[in-house]
């Protein structure tokens, strides 16, 4: 019987991979830059040609891209690959919000749920030192920024799921999100209990997250967003409730002229 002479993978080849897979798990993330060439290499234990082809082939997929005596890049776009027409009509429906906010449960539930049954130390960190940024801001009073913390939290909490799939879908919704994010604090700032009732829950599920408890933190993630939902809602029934008012003394006004 005659067998087939294994071939031994090529080392460009097995750094491409290398490389391909702390691109996906987010270790090496959109804007970052790479070592040079010589670094890889060392770190590697291999030649710089081998480096240098494996880069060359990440970038014909689109994945690292070489900027003019600037050095190499994981691409910027990496994460923007939902339609973009598409997150622009969405972001211009404001009907739209409410949807967004219901989708959230499915996504930030289980991603809390899988960073409670997988996060590492090194995780939690992250996503406490995020949680910090978020309180900060809010001392500051800085809407937009803490906006933004809080979109670096979610990306921090699906990161520590460890989940690729879940951590593309975040990445790539994060400017809809975190729009969505800052319009709802827009509204929930009318309300000061409603904000410290949010900074409450966010705070549970970060507990629950950093002790291990994953049934626990997608149940507070649940709760906190059905919270705002309502809230949201709450609010839209007051200011329909306002204008109405408002239309009557008008009407009132336009009959005494």
């Amino acid at each position: 019987m005659a067998y087939q002479r294994i071939r031994q993978p090529k080392l460009s080849d097995v750094i491409e991979k290398e490389l391909e897979g702390l691109i996906l798990e987010g270790t090496l993330s959109p804007g970052q830059k790479l070592p040079p060439e010589r670094e890889l290499a060392k770190q590697f234990d291999v030649s710089r040609p081998s480096v240098r082809e494996a880069i060359q082939r990440l970038e014909a997929k689109k994945l690292l891209t070489r900027k003019q005596g600037g050095g190499t890049f994981v691409s910027e776009r990496l994460w923007q690959r939902f339609s973009e027409p598409l997150l622009e009509l969405l972001a211009d429906h404001p009907e739209t919000q409410l949807d967004l906010l219901e989708s959230r449960h499915a996504l930030e539930g289980i991603s809390s749920y899988f960073a409670a049954l997988r996060g590492t130390k090194e995780d939690f960190k992250r996503i406490c030192d995020c949680h910090d940024a978020i309180r900060h801001a809010q001392q500051q009073g800085d809407l937009e920024a803490e906006a933004s913390a809080v979109m670096q939290y979610l990306v921090a909490v699906t990161e520590a799921a460890h989940n690729v799939v879940l951590l593309y879908i975040m990445r790539s919704l994060a400017p809809l999100l975190e729009q969505n994010i800052l319009q709802n604090f827009e509204l929930l700032y009318r309300r000061q209990e409603t904000v410290e009732n949010v900074s409450r829950h966010r705070a549970e599920i970060v507990d629950a997250i950093t002790a291990g408890e994953p049934e626990k933190a997608r149940q507070a993630s649940h709760a906190h967003l059905a919270y705002i939902e309502e809230t949201l809602l709450d609010l839209g029934r007051e200011e329909s409730r306002r204008e109405r008012s408002l239309r009557r003394i008008q009407q009132r006004k336009d009959e005494l002229e």
